[in-house]
């Protein structure tokens, strides 16, 4: 759940310059094959380019600069993660089942529901502590123990959404309605919408959702080129506020996240009022369920606690603001496990367990901290196995590290703090990208020489 997904406020027009997603099939798909000889060694499996079945050179000669970059994404992925040939990636997918079945005999699939009784203790204390506060006319502080409420419940209704506290499809959908609907006001439907799109193509750029943000971030230098959401079905237009906005990315990371949650009722009311979920087959009364969540929400929030038990303006502003920016770890979390990670897409001969471990990181932190993290911690063993409990991740953890050292997979594994930098450093080097452009557009614009450039 991203705070700005489908945030694009520009038009829809596409730009003039194809984007190398759209280029002839025969020119993009050259960048993205390798050899199907099978290599005898790491280092010959990391040869790419000077193997495709083409001219290397007229390829190179005719790529723009946005599509170079492309291709060394591609052949740096290449080079650091096993070969693409069937049996390299065959052999990685039958020791992903074997973890699998080991994972199930384990146990690591049965919840764990006293952890869970933990779990609603912690919510009814962060509750009664912002009715408390409430009651004594504290209302930041107020609003401080009911954004941790929010922030908390989240985790919850994300391993409702993944089916990992029942397995029941009906029992936790409505255990995700409720904690997401009528004590969250946000739509859980619209989350399983987006989200299990974003865990088939995670860090797609032309196909995730939780990586779509334009105009406000953009991770890759594709997303320069105006690229075609597939989720969205729009342009992502790099209009005139992106080439304002972008550039500035890594100053502007984190003040936006601190807005995140506003957005995430506009996708969420946009989601049940236009019926985009299910309007046929078992799960049709959904969306009647989760509106009437909603009407409950703004009921017991809107009328019953910000209008009625806070009598000025300033309090109901400070308890609003504070109670919706406190949640901005929660979005800092989030996109912590991929806005670093490679956007590369190297085909559909890559195996699905190396395209999860090469697009997302997990974060390190001890134990007694897994509380505050909630399992998002673990975004790679998760994306592995998402009906897995989040509780029993850390126990995984070690098994996946094996499998990874054992497959020859790199494992990425940063502690919050080194995870931030990377993510800023990413933020960083989109935005440098953004303005050689802008400089090249406008040396082009005033020299007046609008022939083909690279």
């Amino acid at each position: 759940m991203t705070p700005f997904e489908d945030s694009d406020t520009s038009s829809l027009e596409s730009a003039d310059e194809s984007s190398p997603i759209f280029d002839p099939a025969d020119r993009t798909a050259t960048l993205r094959k390798r050899t199907a000889k099978d290599s005898s060694s790491r280092s010959s499996s990391a040869t790419s380019i000077s193997t495709l079945h083409v001219n290397e050179e007229e390829v190179k000669k005719e790529e723009s600069m946005a599509d170079k970059m492309t291709r060394e994404e591609i052949e740096h992925d290449l080079a650091k993660y096993p070969s693409l040939d069937a049996r390299t990636q065959g052999e990685i997918v039958t020791k992903y089942r074997m973890l699998h079945e080991c994972m199930k005999a384990q146990g690591l699939y049965d919840c764990n529901y006293t952890a869970y009784a933990i779990e609603i203790a912690r919510y009814t204390f962060l509750f009664s502590m912002m009715l408390l506060t409430l009651h004594w006319g504290w209302y930041s502080v107020s609003g401080l123990f009911l954004g941790a409420f929010w922030h908390q419940l989240v985790f919850t209704a994300h391993d409702a959404g993944h089916m990992g506290i029942t397995h029941g499809y009906h029992t936790d959908t409505v255990i995700g309605i409720i904690i997401a609907d009528f004590l969250g006001g946000l739509s859980i439907g619209w989350w399983k919408r987006n989200h299990n799109v974003h865990h088939i193509v995670t860090n797609s750029p032309e196909h995730d959702p939780d990586i779509e943000h334009m105009p406000f971030f953009a991770i890759s230098h594709r997303f320069l080129e105006s690229l075609r959401s597939t989720y969205y079905e729009r342009i992502m237009t790099y209009d005139f506020f992106a080439r304002f906005v972008i550039p500035y990315q890594p100053y502007l990371y984190y003040p936006i996240l601190l807005l995140g949650r506003f957005n995430l009722y506009r996708l969420s009311w946009e989601y049940l009022i236009l019926g985009l979920g299910p309007k046929k087959g078992p799960a049709w009364w959904h969306r009647w369920l989760e509106i009437a969540g909603q009407v409950f929400f703004w009921t017991w929030f809107g009328y019953g606690i910000v209008y009625k038990s806070i009598p000025s303006a300033s309090g109901r502003f400070a308890f609003i603001m504070i109670s919706h920016m406190v949640t901005m770890p929660l979005h800092v979390q989030i996109t912590l496990s991929h806005f670093a990670m490679s956007t590369a897409d190297l085909g559909v001969a890559e195996s699905f367990p190396q395209r999860m471990l090469r697009t997302t990181m997990d974060v390190d932190c001890p134990q007694w901290l897994d509380f505050f993290h909630g399992g998002l911690q673990f975004q790679a063993i998760h994306h592995l196995y998402p009906r897995m409990p989040r509780h029993n991740l850390r126990q995984a953890q070690k098994m996946v590290q094996e499998f990874c050292a054992e497959v020859g997979i790199p494992y990425a594994l940063y502690g919050f703090v080194d995870g931030n930098k990377e993510v800023i450093g990413r933020l960083g080097d989109v935005a440098k990208q953004a303005r050689i452009l802008a400089e090249c557009q406008k040396t082009i614009a005033e020299s007046g020489d609008f022939g083909h450039h690279h």
